[in-house]
């Protein structure tokens, strides 16, 4: 396979084509002198991961995204990342460091600070009106990146990955948007690129040779901002001043189409750093780019490294979900992975607040110190776990890799409970690949599973010879006491999912919560088996361009 083909970004020599990519954890400044923040990379790169690109790092108190980032100059941070470095090379992998600036988009209650931009302009995701930034303030600000990536160097880090991406500062100063000045740093597309081309200039010199990655925004999605061949151009520029790579994004989080969520079909986005990538070769330029966003299968990134169009693939929140993701896969265990389904509930909902960030289907991310992988229960017992859904099939296999004797009680004939109507939703079929999951693992630790089995008083003596009973059963559709609601044709949800036959043309659906779109999405029949027509529907819906602009250089704007 193509994607465990090694791969070089500048002097760094890479041994497979994937990337894990930046999460900001809400860990990097917990006051545990950084070993939960260690724990989480150190696992991921005891299971294959090859670069791994840290969360945000601030380069300066005004520009974290939140309290819970790491700043640069912080004596504690900085011991933090340090000791995450050393535990990630420790364990044969390599990290670059992310240096982060939010511009507009940091909190003002997060400092008590105002934050600074190009211009000001409001921001919708931070609610607040930044400062424009003087001159003083941008050639200090430039500075401080350079003093971050100098101190990452000193820290340990194998490269550096600056943030020009998602609508943040760097990002801030390229578009039209949000950079309305009239000066050296901004007016036209050529003075609005001053910024982050110095920048680069300064981070390469101050960082001694380390490898430098742009992560910019291959489309803003905002509609004003800055265009394909604008972006296309900047591409451009980063090669010529020595660029090592670029991972392309896309998105502002002011913007309103959807990028990450579940209802986004996999690798809609790949085209997008295809078309950065095909621009770059034009003029004459070769060097790696990662492509990125809504890619969480392993066979979705060989296709996509097979194609030839880019260097490597970034995914980020699938190494939340399976920390031994490339492992796994390396060993052809794909059937072991645990599969991201792109919720976001528990990851990318947490890290804009400072609640420390997990995984939904894999509640072990980020306390990995709290249970660690190989630890044994003293003495082993038998344990009974009563429900099959996704809370009982965890409890199941948490006993069970303590070494304890576990049998799983189903009352129905299939593993899953409510994931497995889930998964019947559209663009949800991802839900299913965590009941895959837990079935492989559940089958390799040796769990007894009964299915049709309801637990009744004919159960009692059975139940207990058990060590101990996990009871998982779940919820119940909540019965609502309307006129009427006791005919024939009244059905809970849970019927109508697994019975949507017994529904005639016209369906009215009483509540409008998470469950009641669901289910009118599976009624009406939206999405298709088709990847190709649904990528090409969805960009339709959302009004997306779907054929990159040929290659070529843009005017000044006016």
């Amino acid at each position: 396979m193509q994607v465990w083909q090694p791969g070089r970004i500048g002097s760094l020599e890479l041994d497979h084509r994937l990337i894990m990519g930046s999460m900001h954890l809400n860990l990097e400044a917990r006051d545990d002198h950084g070993a939960a923040l260690a724990a989480f990379y150190a696992e991921r790169a005891r299971g294959g991961a090859s670069l791994i690109v840290t969360g945000g790092i601030a380069v300066n108190r005004v520009g974290a995204g939140g309290r819970r980032y790491a700043i640069v100059g912080v004596a504690d941070h900085e011991q933090t990342l340090a000791r995450a470095a050393a535990a990630v090379r420790s364990e044969g992998g390599r990290i670059a460091a992310q240096l982060f600036h939010a511009g507009r988009y940091a909190f003002e209650a997060a400092f008590g600070l105002t934050p600074v931009a190009p211009s000001a302009v409001y921001s919708r995701f931070s609610r607040c009106m930044p400062e424009a930034m003087t001159e003083e303030q941008i050639r200090q600000t430039l500075a401080d990146f350079g003093t971050a990536a100098a101190t990452a160097r000193v820290l340990g880090y194998d490269a550096i990955e600056v943030m020009a991406s998602e609508g943040y500062l760097v990002n801030q100063f390229l578009s039209p948007l949000t950079n309305q000045r009239d000066d050296d740093w901004g007016g036209d597309a050529a003075r609005r690129r001053n910024f982050p081309l110095e920048l680069l200039r300064v981070i390469k010199d101050a960082a001694e040779g380390l490898p430098v990655i742009f992560r910019i925004s291959g489309a803003d999605l905002v509609p004003g901002s800055s265009s394909r061949a604008e972006i296309g151009d900047f591409a451009v520029e980063l090669a010529a001043a020595g660029v090592d790579a670029i991972n392309v994004g896309v998105g502002w989080h002011e913007a309103q189409i959807p990028t990450v969520q579940t209802l986004v079909p996999q690798g809609v986005w790949v085209p997008v750093a295809e078309s950065i990538k095909d621009v770059l070769r034009a003029a004459g330029h070769d060097i790696p780019v990662i492509a990125s966003n809504r890619v969480n299968h392993i066979e979705q990134a060989e296709a996509i490294i097979g194609g030839g169009a880019v260097d490597f693939v970034s995914m980020a929140r699938p190494f939340l979900a399976d920390p031994a993701l490339v492992s796994k896969a390396r060993s052809r265990r794909l059937d072991l992975i645990n599969t991201c389904i792109a919720c976001n509930e528990a990851c990318i909902d947490r890290s804009i607040g400072d609640a420390e960030v997990s995984c939904l289907v894999n509640p072990r991310a980020g306390r990995e110190l709290g249970f660690p992988i190989g630890e044994r229960a003293v003495i082993s017992g038998r344990f009974a776990v009563i429900g099959g859904g996704p809370a009982g099939l965890e409890a199941a296999r948490a006993l069970a890799s303590l070494g304890h004797r576990v049998t799983l009680f189903e009352a129905e004939a299939e593993l899953g409970g409510q994931f497995r109507m889930a998964g019947r939703v559209p663009g949800k079929r991802d839900f299913t690949e965590t009941i895959r999951y837990f079935s492989a693992e559940l089958d390799r630790l040796g769990v007894e599973i009964r299915l049709d089995c309801p637990i009744t008083g004919q159960h009692r003596e059975e139940l207990q010879t058990y060590d101990g009973i996990i009871v998982a059963t779940g919820v119940v559709p909540r019965r609502v006491e309307l006129p009427g609601s006791d005919r024939s044709l009244v059905i809970s949800y849970h019927q109508a999912f697994d019975e949507p036959e017994r529904l005639g043309d016209r369906v009215a659906i009483v509540g409008g919560g998470g469950i009641a779109v669901d289910l009118a999405h599976l009624l009406v029949g939206t999405g298709s088996n088709d990847p190709e027509a649904n990528r090409r529907d969805f960009l339709a819906e959302w009004g997306v361009e779907q054929e990159p602009q040929a290659p070529g250089r843009a005017g000044p704007s006016q």
